[in-house]
């Protein structure tokens, strides 16, 4: 009864209906992107490409474009596939075409290897991805019983092998560009904003976790393994063998992180997210500084006024503006002397807490209270910049991969509903372009792993092929295709039933 409660209060929650949208937004995006990529070498060999549709199409489509035959349709049921290849590939529909567009029929005559007119595109009705079929090759789509016998000029398995394998990995290659060109547009747009380490005066915050291997609360990073720790970087952090922080603003301390200790902190923080206010490894302390004053509410009767920071309640250190927030809540309906420092002098009073844990005062922001640094960017170094962190994000994600092969990286294996609970239940766009070209980088990488389906299992034979000659026949490939796709959906019924226990069980 418990799972069922869970499954309706999920599935009844706004956050879950948002992070879906956001969800099938981005990966239609990026599918579209990726088989784009293979679309965009197989014509530029003058391969034939069959079919190019964005979501699967099982039975019926959204929406069907023929455009050699001239037909645009809307909910249309799928033809006979051997029937919509004889539309594609038959003489009736060219002769049909010669008689409405004859240059275009002359054209066709003469060059062989296909033309854009071709290709039905479309849109099916199942967001879970996507397909370019291209003739002549043994995919998901095409089994070696559907290829003739004699190969046509203008299919894939007629053409050399260095052309078929950037057609193979043009939607890996497409994936990482699109990755590169959303960070150099999002540095273009918003150029950076941010506290450096240094700045933060009052150090950071630290999880238990964190503490456990040698962190402390106020701490100020400074590097890791001998180089500068970039703002945000926090897997450069968890990576590291060693860590250099200022503590006490005096004192240097090396900090020794254990091997594999980034899977631990990951196991903490996928915790910490259940939670209603869930802690991070690494925040900055920020100090609750007043911003302004409620009259007639506890603040103002005390003569509490903007600028002071507040320093203990009732006894109670708050070095940061979520212990007073606490000790506020803990005090309430009560009242509390509170410490504060004004002008370089401390000074206290005793203030009213209401029945809500409120004193009546506005906070002041962290980029008001610290240094902040503003950098803009041309076009140019956007550019150069988005590559960087499309190069640098894929370093990290490769890094992190081999955590998958250990026992808490198979726990923390997930599909639809982990990728969506990324989006976090809002809408940002900012972050929904972070997400996005996140995403594409792994959608990139975990299609090049040499997993027979996936685009890394055909680099696989054919970088064999090109070093040793030898060539899979159609039956190898359909059977390596079959064995592939087993695995794939083993691995994505393992994935989703992690899902299943993490977000609805547990």
């Amino acid at each position: 009864m418990n799972i069922f409660n869970n499954l309706v209060e999920t599935l009844g929650s706004a956050s879950f209906w948002i992070n879906a949208l956001q969800l099938i937004l981005s990966l239609s995006l990026l599918v579209f992107v990726h088989e784009f990529g293979h679309y965009f070498f197989a014509r530029l060999f003058k391969m034939r490409v069959d079919k190019f549709y964005l979501f699967f199409n099982p039975k019926f489509s959204l929406v069907r474009w023929d455009p050699k035959n001239h037909k645009l349709q809307f909910f249309v049921k799928n033809p006979d596939d051997d029937a919509e290849k004889g539309d594609n590939n038959a003489e009736e529909p060219a002769v049909e075409a010669q008689a409405s567009h004859p240059e275009q029929a002359a054209e066709d005559e003469q060059d062989e290897k296909s033309t854009w007119r071709d290709t039905v595109y479309g849109l099916g009705w199942v967001p879970l991805g996507g397909y370019c079929s291209i003739a002549g090759m043994v995919d998901e789509t095409t089994s070696a019983k559907e290829l003739s016998e004699k190969p046509k000029a203008w299919e894939f398995r007629s053409r050399p092998a260095w052309q078929r394998l950037l057609v193979m990995i043009g939607g890996v290659l497409f994936n990482f560009l699109a990755a590169c060109i959303i960070f150099a547009g999002m540095t273009w747009h918003y150029g950076d904003k941010y506290i450096p380490y240094e700045n933060a005066t009052e150090g950071m915050l630290f999880s238990p976790c964190a503490e456990k291997i040698g962190f402390r609360d106020g701490d100020i990073p400074l590097s890791a393994d001998g180089k500068e720790l970039p703002v945000g970087n926090l897997q450069a952090l968890l990576e590291a063998k060693q860590v250099k922080v200022l503590r006490d603003h005096k004192d240097t301390i090396t900090i020794n992180i254990p091997e594999g200790y980034l899977l631990e902190a990951n196991a903490e923080a996928e915790a910490e997210q259940k939670k209603e206010h869930p802690q991070l490894f690494m925040d900055y302390r920020v100090p609750m500084v007043i911003k302004s004053v409620q009259n007639g509410d506890g603040a103002a009767k005390a003569g509490l006024k903007a600028g002071d920071k507040m320093l203990s309640v009732n006894g109670v250190k708050t070095p940061d503006y979520r212990d007073f927030i606490e000790q506020l809540e803990n005090n309430k309906n009560s009242t509390a002397v509170i410490a504060y420092l004004r002008d370089g002098k401390i000074d206290s009073a005793k203030v009213e807490i209401n029945d809500g844990g409120k004193i009546g005062i506005g906070v002041t922001n962290p980029d008001e209270i610290f240094k902040v640094k503003y950098v803009d960017y041309g076009f140019l170094p956007s550019v150069k910049i988005g590559f960087q962190k499309g190069w640098n994000l894929l370093v990290d994600y490769i890094t992190m991969f081999k955590y998958v092969f250990s026992k808490e990286g198979v726990k923390s294996l997930g599909s639809f509903g982990a990728i969506g609970s990324l989006f976090g239940g809002e809408i940002n766009w900012s972050f929904f372009w972070y997400i996005t070209a996140y995403l594409s980088i792994i959608l990139a990488f975990m299609n090049i792993l040499p997993i027979p389906i996936l685009d890394g299992g055909y680099v696989l034979f054919l970088l064999i092929e090109m070093i040793t000659g030898w060539k899979p026949s159609e039956k190898t490939m359909d059977i390596c295709l079959r064995i592939g796709f087993y695995f794939i959906v083993l691995l994505m019924v393992f994935a989703l039933g992690n899902d299943f226990y993490r977000f609805i069980i547990k």
